[in-house]
């Protein structure tokens, strides 16, 4: 199909540089959970965007020294000439479709915890990060840097530069965002030096203008220069003479890279569950940019609809699409808007899983894309399936797990019939989606649903339920059971596995409100499952006007939450609902109204 005229923008060549972009869509960088320990799967992950359409594509977070070490968090160094051949493995992948590759060098400083190199944190003025949870927390402290540290620092960054050179990249990053040490001189929290790179904010700038000199000079102007940087506090803070810090520290760097990445703050802000966050939902911070610098300005927003992209671009918010989470949701994502398909866009639906992965220090994972990270390994493909199955297949619960089994088997050649019991396809998504935030959750079955219904090898039954004989009778060559499971209504024990059961009247499981049971008066949501249903649920019970208490057996509510973004909001979440929150609690019994507590430590 042509591709839809209104989309051409999204086409056009930008010059980056000394380099010229084939389109707007970039791969902004992002955590992969691949380091140069795994370097062809690396390769595979990122030269698949790029066959995708991506027009530029960048690794995550590139360690230009040992003293940024983030272990055990998964990071790419290139801290020695030893480092070179796996990158270039990734870069090469990039260039065979004709893309531009990207290098995030990075340094950590008082972020790092350098807990394998055992190298004393490095910090402006000597201030802690205080990480509030385990992962990231020690008891190490950073030193405060001296002219010394400082010459050292611009040094890593040309040497790095210079082999990522010679891997092949066409993009340098120099990293002033997220907390990490450019930044740490940028924002006064951190800088509290008297030198020439503290105090006053063109003080505070100095050392991002000489990373980013340094870094262009090392490869004497042929590579092209980005600059990340985040916004979201300096945005927030008054300046004597701008609009904010932002506007001032943009006075100074304007016109220093050859490209701007903005970004916000917080990991929970810049990559925000859809859950609490809308696509776009950067715009109020970061649109300013382009007003006050003439070079092309990236940044991203959960990106997945053209519309929105071109939108972006012609209001003058952004010259390039940044994408993260969509582009590994669907790395053909810019292949699918150029030749008319946009229809078949697999869209991210902001659950997190992806960063998830990262603070797992696991190869990334995608809940709408399977191959990813299994592009290598396994030789999956997102949009290239081996017709290498014959005979028949019948698949039982058209659920998210139904639809996708169905989906593979259909595209690898057999005959697919799916029996859904409802009369509606979509299994627990059905519920769930109608929760607070989580509406976007049900792209996983509209963009299955879709496909399927548009396969001439499928057949889709709904209102069908099947016994194990009616299964047997069907006469299928295969059968596969995706009919789900309901919520236990175990209570959890002192050592934190379930054990006992409550029951009885007022007693309700997700499983029971899914089916239309609704509380009433005052709710304890006892949560140990600590992903997103309980608070949820907690929101959903407060938003219909019951007074709720969410008690927890961990420290947090939602505790799993962090992994994926969400543990802040939903604690201001519920702040704004009045839930009344008690932690690291669980419930004993629960008769006659009166529930029993006891402290998962101490047990009183």
């Amino acid at each position: 199909m042509p591709r839809n005229p209104r989309y051409d923008i999204l086409f056009q060549p930008v010059q980056i540089g000394p380099k010229t972009a084939p389109n707007r869509f970039f791969q902004v960088p992002h955590a992969s959970g691949m380091t140069n320990a795994a370097p062809r799967v690396r390769a595979a992950f990122r030269g698949m965007k790029a066959e995708g359409g991506w027009g530029v594509v960048c690794t995550g977070a590139c360690s230009v020294h040992p003293s940024s070490d983030d272990s055990p968090f998964p990071n790419a160094t290139l801290w020695d000439d030893a480092d070179i051949k796996a990158h270039a493995l990734m870069c090469d992948a990039v260039h065979d479709h004709g893309a531009l590759a990207g290098v995030e060098l990075w340094h950590g400083g008082a972020a790092a915890m350098n807990r394998t190199t055992r190298y004393a944190p490095l910090s402006p003025s000597g201030v802690p990060w205080m990480a509030t949870h385990v992962g990231f927390m020690t008891s190490a402290r950073p030193k405060v840097m001296d002219a010394g540290d400082i010459r050292d620092l611009i040094r890593w960054h040309a040497d790095a530069a210079r082999r990522a050179e010679q891997a092949g990249f066409d993009i340098l990053y120099v990293y002033s965002g997220m907390g990490y040490l450019p930044y740490q001189f940028l924002l006064s929290d951190y800088n509290r030096r008297t030198d020439a790179y503290g105090g006053n904010v063109q003080n505070r700038c100095r050392l991002t203008l000489e990373l980013i000199d340094a870094v262009r000079e090392a490869t004497q102007g042929r590579c092209a220069v980005a600059l990340r940087v985040s916004m979201q506090e300096l945005r927030a803070r008054p300046s004597d003479v701008a609009e904010s810090e932002a506007h001032e520290v943009m006075g100074h760097l304007k016109d220093a890279p050859d490209l701007f990445d903005v970004k916000m703050d917080y990991s929970a802000f810049d990559c925000s569950p859809s859950r609490f966050s809308a696509e776009g939902s950067h715009e109020a911070t970061v649109a300013f940019m382009k007003t006050v610098t003439g070079k092309p300005v990236v940044g991203v927003g959960r990106f997945t609809s053209p519309d929105t992209m071109v939108s972006m671009i012609k209001r003058g918010v952004l010259d390039l699409i940044g994408g993260a989470r969509p582009s590994i949701a669907d790395p053909f994502l810019p292949a699918k808007i150029n030749e008319g398909r946009e229809a078949e866009i697999r869209e991210c639906i902001g659950c997190n899983l992806c960063i998830s992965s990262w603070h797992d220090g696991v190869w990334v994972r995608c809940t709408q894309n399977p191959t990813a990270g299994e592009e290598w390994r396994r030789g999956w493909h997102p949009e290239k399936v081996a017709k290498d199955a014959k005979g028949s297949a019948l698949v039982i619960g058209g659920g998210p797990a139904g639809l996708e089994a169905a989906l593979v088997l259909a595209r690898r050649g057999m005959q697919v019939s799916v029996a859904e019991a409802g009369r509606d396809f979509g299994g627990r998504l059905l519920w769930e989606s109608s929760l607070p935030g989580l509406r976007q959750w049900f792209r996983v079955i509209d963009y299955r649903l879709g496909q399927l219904q548009a396969m001439a090898n499928v057949r889709l039954f709904p209102e069908s339920p099947m016994t194990a004989q009616d299964a047997l009778d069907f006469g299928a060559d295969h059968i596969v059971v995706a009919t789900g499971a309901d919520w236990d209504r175990a209570l959890c024990g002192p050592n934190e596995i379930p054990e006992g059961r409550v029951d009885g009247p007022g007693v309700y499981t997700p499983t029971d409100l899914e089916r239309g049971a609704m509380p009433q008066g005052p709710v304890i949501v006892h949560d140990f499952d600590n992903y997103y249903m309980g608070s949820a649920l907690s929101e959903m019970l407060a938003d219909r006007g019951l007074p709720v208490t969410h008690v927890t057996t961990a420290g947090t509510a939602a505790a799993w939450g962090f992994m994926t973004n969400e543990q802040p909001q939903v604690h201001q979440s519920f702040v704004r609902r009045g839930i009344v929150l008690r932690t690291s609690e669980r419930v004993v019994s629960f008769a006659g109204g009166t529930a029993r507590l006891a402290h998962m430590l101490s047990g009183v």
